[in-house]
C-alpha cells in the first residue's frame, strides 16, 4: 500500500515543502529510506521502529520504503520523525489516508512515542498557509508559537497514540487558541540615570533618528556601555511586518519562548569579543542566523571593539551596506536579513587614557598598533564618532537633570515620521539608507553649504563614502531641528562627528 504525508524543511528563515511517501509491499523484510538524507534523518527509521513497537504496533515483515521528495533537496533536521510514522501507519491501513489531505505533520519522536518540539515552527506554518494547508499537527510544546499564524488550524499532540486516535476519529486533538501572552520584561534602563555626557546623549539621539551607525571612544569607566544599553529605550516600537520578520529569525534559532507571542521589543545583541566569524555572521553545516541577523531591526553592540578578531570585524562590512548576509555552502546559498544599527565602544589605547598624557603611558607606536585593528573601510561605514569625556565628581554625585528616554523617544518618533513622509514612495525609510544616486534630490545644498563642504572635503581628506555619510547625517540633524533645508550649522555638527576619529587614528 502507498501513502503520502506533507511536511516541511527549513531553508534559511523560510521553509520548503517536503512530501513523505511510504510504500509497504511484499518482499525481503527491509526498512529503506531514500531522498538525499542527512545522518539525523537516516536515524529516524530506528526511532520510528522502536516508538511504534513501544506503542503496540510491531512493523510487519514486509518491504517498507520511505521517500522524501524532492530528491535534489538535502533533508536535515529533527522534524521528519512524526510524518514518517504517520505515513507508515497510513500505508499499513492503520489510519485512513483521507484525514491527511491538506494537513501538515511535523515533529520529533522519542522511543516511548512522545512527540518532541522542533525549531522554526513559525516560518514553517507561514509558508504552509501560503500553500493552502488547512490543518497542522505539531508538537504540543510548539503549539503557542504555531498559533501565531492566523487562518490555519493548529492541533497539538504529545504522543503518537493521540495522532493515531485523531486520524481514526476516536479522539479530538486540542486546537491551540492564542490567548493572552505573558508580557515581556519592560525594565529597560533609562537615559535619566546618566549623569553628564551630553555629547554622547546627543549622538545617540541622532544615530537612532536616522539609523546611523555609532562609535563611542573614551577612557574606561566613562559610561560608554551604560549609554549603549539605554539605546533600546529610545528606539521606536516595531511594526507588524518587522515583528513577524524578527520572530521568524528567533524561531529558526530556537529562541522563541513558549509563553510569548511575536517579538515586541527591538533586539539588542551584545556578543563577547571572543566570538568567532561564524558566530557573528551565521553558519554551520545547515546555516543558521548569526548575531548580525539576531540584531535585525535592532541594535548590534560591540563593546571593546579593537579586542575583536580583525577577520570577524571585516565580516560586518558587507551586511552594513546590503542589510543582508549571504552564506554559501555545498548544499546551497542562504540569505539572512541583517538590517541593524551598529553601536560600538572602545578605549583609545591599551591603557585607555590617550590623549591624556598625564595618565597614558602608551607609546605612539603602541597606540597606532592598537587602533590599526580597526580598518579604515570599516570606519568609513560608521556615521558618527562620539567622544566620552571623563565624568567629574560633581556630575557623578549630583542629581541627574538629563532627559528621560521617553522625552528623547518623542523627538526620535517625530524625526522618523518626517522621514516616512519624505520617502513614502521609495523603497527605504531612513536617511542613512538614501542611495548615492538620489542624494542630491533629498539632501540639496545651497551655494554657501556647497562651498563649506568643499573646504571640509579637502581639509579632512574625506573618502567619497565618508562625504556621503556627512550629508546623510546632516539631513537627520536638520530633521531633528525641524528644518527642511540643510544649513551650515547642521553640516558643521555632522562634520564634528565624522572628524573626531582623526584625533585618534592620525596620532
Amino acid at each position: 500500500m502507498y501513502s503520502i504525508v506533507t511536511t516541511a524543511i527549513l531553508h534559511g528563515i523560510d521553509s520548503l515543502p517536503v512530501s513523505v511517501e511510504a510504500d509497504v509491499s511484499d518482499g525481503l523484510p527491509v526498512f529503506e529510506m531514500v531522498g538525499f538524507l542527512a545522518s539525523e534523518v537516516r536515524e529516524a527509521k530506528e526511532r520510528v521502529r522502536t516508538a511504534l513497537r513501544n506503542c503496540g504496533h510491531q512493523l510487519p515483515a514486509k518491504r517498507i520504503t520511505i521517500n522524501l521528495s524532492p530528491a535534489n533537496l538535502k533533508k536535515s533536521g529533527n522534524g521528519f520523525d512524526l510524518p514518517i510514522t504517520v505515513a507508515i501507519l497510513a500505508a499499513l491501513g492503520v489510519v485512513p489516508q483521507e484525514f491527511l489531505k491538506e494537513t501538515l505533520v511535523i515533529g520529533e519522536i522519542g522511543l516511548n512515542g512522545s512527540i518532541l518540539s522542533v525549531d522554526g515552527m513559525l516560518p514553517i506554518l507561514l509558508q504552509a498557509k501560503e500553500r493552502g494547508i488547512k490543518t497542522c499537527i505539531v508538537p504540543k510544546e510548539n503549539c503557542r508559537e504555531a498559533a501565531l499564524v492566523k487562518g490555519i488550524t493548529v492541533l497539538g499532540a504529545e504522543h503518537i497514540k493521540e495522532v493515531m486516535d485523531f486520524c481514526m476519529q476516536a479522539y479530538n486533538l486540542e486546537e491551540e487558541i492564542l490567548g493572552q501572552s505573558e508580557a515581556e520584561d519592560d525594565s529597560v534602563s533609562d537615559f535619566a540615570d546618566v549623569n553628564g555626557q551630553k555629547l554622547m546623549r546627543r549622538a545617540c539621539e541622532i544615530a537612532v533618528s536616522g539609523m546611523h551607525n555609532l562609535l563611542m571612544v573614551g577612557p574606561p569607566g566613562a559610561g560608554k556601555t551604560m549609554i549603549a544599553k539605554r539605546i533600546p529605550g529610545i528606539l521606536p516600537p516595531m511594526e507588524m511586518d518587522e515583528r513577524l520578520e524578527v520572530s521568524k529569525i528567533y524561531s529558526v534559532c530556537g529562541m522563541m519562548h513558549a509563553s510569548q507571542g511575536l517579538m515586541e521589543r527591538r533586539p539588542f545583541r551584545a556578543p563577547h569579543h571572543t566570538i568567532s566569524p561564524q558566530g557573528l555572521a551565521g553558519g554551520g553545516a545547515v546555516p543558521k542566523p548569526g548575531e548580525v541577523s539576531l540584531a535585525h531591526r535592532g541594535v548590534l553592540f560591540l563593546d571593546e571593539l579593537p579586542e575583536f578578531q580583525k577577520s570577524t570585524l571585516e565580516i560586518l562590512r558587507q551586511p552594513m551596506e546590503d542589510k543582508a548576509i549571504t552564506i554559501s555552502r555545498v548544499n546551497g546559498s542562504f540569505t539572512f536579513p541583517a538590517d541593524f544599527l551598529l553601536v560600538c565602544a572602545m578605549n583609545p589605547c591599551k591603557c585607555g587614557y590617550f590623549p591624556d598624557r598625564t595618565k597614558c603611558r602608551c607609546s605612539n607606536t603602541s597606540i597606532r598598533q592598537y587602533l590599526s585593528r580597526i580598518s579604515q573601510p570599516l570606519l568609513d561605514r560608521i556615521d558618527l564618532c562620539a567622544e566620552a569625556e571623563p565624568v567629574t565628581y560633581r556630575e557623578l554625585t549630583g542629581r541627574s537633570e538629563g532627559e528621560s528616554s521617553a522625552q528623547i523617544r518623542e523627538r526620535v518618533l517625530e524625526a522618523h515620521q518626517i522621514q516616512r513622509e519624505r520617502y513614502k514612495d521609495e523603497s527605504w525609510y531612513f536617511n542613512s539608507q538614501i542611495p548615492v544616486s538620489r542624494l542630491t534630490e533629498y539632501c540639496e545644498l545651497g551655494k554657501k553649504e556647497t562651498s563649506y563642504m568643499e573646504r571640509i572635503y579637502e581639509k579632512l581628506q574625506l573618502s567619497a563614502r565618508a562625504y556621503h555619510k556627512v550629508i546623510k547625517l546632516s539631513r537627520t540633524i536638520a530633521d531633528l531641528s525641524g528644518s527642511k533645508q540643510i544649513t551650515t550649522r547642521h553640516l558643521a555638527e555632522a562634520v564634528c562627528y565624522r572628524s573626531l576619529d582623526k584625533k585618534y587614528w592620525e596620532v
